[in-house]
């Protein structure tokens, strides 16, 4: 099971942080994300990405799996049944997904659109578990998840209007019998 999902940039300030296993406070959360950071920046790049991490708020058998490109560190802490190799490709079709979203992926897209990116990581993996890993399939939801959020603009510009398009995308108010 992933246990959370956390981007940071070279200076340690995250970027996103998605936990699947119980943290109980804000502070606790910056707490893991500050030993995950510490513990990932120390370790060269040449060194493998696999990292037996000891985060005591999940327990003595976490693994840490991570990716770091450009000025970001991808970073999944996962238990011990989780494959390593799985988890390292499952990285990369995140940041593929990330880079077709935003046509060459930088921090900033990050932080101005974290709206996206949940949408696009909430399509790959759910409650810590992996729900996708074809990037067409992820990228066709997405392309539609847009479509309908353009339709619903497009509608008469009044908050209902939009809502009723959706709606109506969505196939609420219709019989499944």
């Amino acid at each position: 099971m992933i246990k959370g999902i956390i981007i940071v940039n070279n200076h340690g300030k995250p970027r996103l942080a998605k936990f699947y296993q119980s943290v109980t406070s804000e502070e606790t959360q910056q707490s893991i994300i500050r030993r995950i950071f510490n513990q990932v920046a120390s370790r060269p790049d040449s060194f493998c990405n696999y990292l037996e991490g000891s985060i005591p708020e999940w327990g003595s058998n976490v693994k840490l799996i991570y990716r770091h490109y450009a000025t970001l560190y991808f970073v999944f802490a996962v238990d011990a049944q989780e494959s390593d190799l799985g988890i390292l490709d499952l990285i990369q079709v995140f940041v593929e997904a990330l880079d077709k979203c935003f046509e060459n992926v930088c921090e900033l897209d990050l932080i101005f659109h974290a709206d996206r990116v949940h949408y696009i990581i909430d399509e790959i993996v759910m409650g810590g578990m992996v729900l996708e890993t074809n990037i067409n399939l992820i990228l066709q939801a997405i392309e539609d998840q847009d479509k309908m959020y353009k339709k619903s603009q497009g509608a008469g510009g009044t908050q209902s209007a939009g809502t009723h398009t959706v709606k109506q995308q969505l196939g609420a108010g219709t019989s499944w019998a």
